[in-house]
């Protein structure tokens, strides 16, 4: 295999999730690196070897990559002599699902400036997710203006789609299950399946065009977010017969190779950065383009569903909830990560203040996310025993570790013992109180 050089440049353009994990593992490997965004503040944390939001192993590596050739700035001027440009700024969803692209469009203009000074012919990689066309109908165009330059001539441009998840980007970023490239079939399209083919050796590299490059991550998240919504419609089912056990179906059917056993955990519904954007993403496009997408219409209206179930099983142990005190466990959206985007505790939070509820939470690291939130309207607590005193209902949504200890004596001070376990954690412990598990029955 064609080796590349290790002191050509690579520049990352925005430093969040997706930007931060790929800056800090390449330069890590003694890659070139020069990570830039226009948060000063956010650059000058990371320069000093601070993530600014938690990512299990993720600071360890960055430290590890800032002692080799890291360079963190705000200046964008930097990323001229760069070989290699990966774009990984934010694409958030609009009211309507749709995706805000004014930062991916500054983003391109700003390259495309540098691209008309650079002597380099540089490779222009877009790991944002973005709808299909985009690449070719926005992006290109912008980068051609500005650069008075000609795309797969001075320049290439490729989608390259990362598939991370929370609390496993590191791992994720270094053995993807796949790597994806997608644009025209030139040198640019040959050098950088060398670089990729040398950085994971033995992945998979699918080479296609920019419309399907794009439609692939799509295509990905929307998968996962149906796979969670039909095991969610079988837990509601499993709920109402007597002994049966959602966890045990799961794990059964998770054995059929034509099936697989990775997301099918039943929940309160799938939260996170992506998948509900994702799936409000495509379903927006697809109405644009004039295809009904009916599945993932009942995909997303399932996922409500299970929320407003959650809410009812509450009422249906407590009453009428005005004024009384309930507890919410686990505020992250997973374990594992602060990140509280579309987490559905917040969501329950926000219905259960609506029926006037005082509430009290409780996350061993999302509380100060949240509070930026929420402010004085609920109640904070540092411990397990702490957000349940005085509380007629505890409601477990995120499955730390910390929660499956729960025992009697954590309960004790409740002034009714009553648990809903939307994760089934507590499922095997004997606890003296009126114990209500998602996916179990009665």
């Amino acid at each position: 295999m064609l080796k590349l050089d290790k002191n050509m440049k690579v520049g990352i353009v925005g430093l969040g999730f997706v930007g931060l994990s790929l800056t800090s593992v390449l330069a890590s490997k003694g890659y070139n690196v020069i990570g830039v965004d226009i948060d000063k503040e956010k650059c000058d944390k990371i320069r000093n070897g601070v993530s600014p939001f938690f990512e299990p192993n993720l600071e360890k590596v960055l430290r590890r990559g800032l002692k080799k050739k890291l360079i963190i700035n705000n200046d964008f001027s930097l990323i001229e002599d760069c070989d290699m440009i990966f774009v990984t700024v934010g694409t958030p969803q609009k009211p309507d699902g749709s995706i805000e692209l004014s930062m991916i469009k500054n983003a391109a203009t700003t390259i495309g400036k540098i691209l008309a000074k650079t002597k380099k012919n540089p490779i222009v990689f877009i790991k944002s997710t973005v709808t299909p066309g985009t690449l070719q109908n926005i992006i290109l165009p912008i980068l051609e203006k500005k650069s008075g330059k000609k795309v797969g001539k001075q320049f290439g441009l490729l989608s390259n789609p990362e598939f991370l998840q929370e609390s496993t980007a590191i791992s994720d970023t270094k053995y993807p299950h796949v790597v994806v490239l997608g644009g025209y079939k030139t040198k640019y399209m040959k050098k950088a399946k060398i670089f990729l083919s040398n950085l994971h050796p033995n992945v998979p590299i699918i080479e296609t065009n920019h419309q399907t490059a794009e439609m692939i991550k799509y295509a990905n998240n929307s998968f996962l977010a149906t796979k969670i919504s039909f095991i969610n419609q079988l837990a509601n089912i499993c709920q109402n017969i007597s002994g049966a056990n959602i966890d045990d179906i799961a794990k059964t059917i998770g054995i059929d190779p034509r099936i697989g056993n990775l997301f099918l955990n039943a929940g309160p519904g799938y939260g996170g950065s992506c998948l509900p954007k994702d799936v409000k993403a495509i379903m927006n496009f697809s109405s644009k383009i004039g295809v009904t997408p009916l599945l993932l219409d009942a995909v997303e209206k399932s996922n409500q569903q299970q929320i407003d179930n959650t809410i009812k099983l509450i009422e249906k142990n407590c009453g009428n909830l005005k004024g009384k005190n309930i507890s919410i466990l686990g505020l992250s959206f997973k374990p594992k990560t602060d990140d509280i985007r579309d987490s559905i505790s917040l969501i329950i939070i926000n219905e259960l203040l609506k029926k006037q509820a005082k509430i009290k939470v409780h996350d061993p690291m999302a509380i100060e996310n949240v509070k930026k939130k929420f402010k004085n309207k609920i109640t904070y607590s540092n411990s397990i025993s702490d957000v349940l005193q005085d509380s007629i209902c505890g409601v477990i949504m995120t499955a730390w570790p910390e929660y499956s200890k729960i025992t009697n004596r954590n309960l004790k001070n409740m002034k009714k013992q009553v648990i809903i376990d939307s994760r089934r954690i507590l499922k095997n412990q004997n606890l003296n109180c009126v114990y209500n598990a998602i996916g179990i029955g009665n």
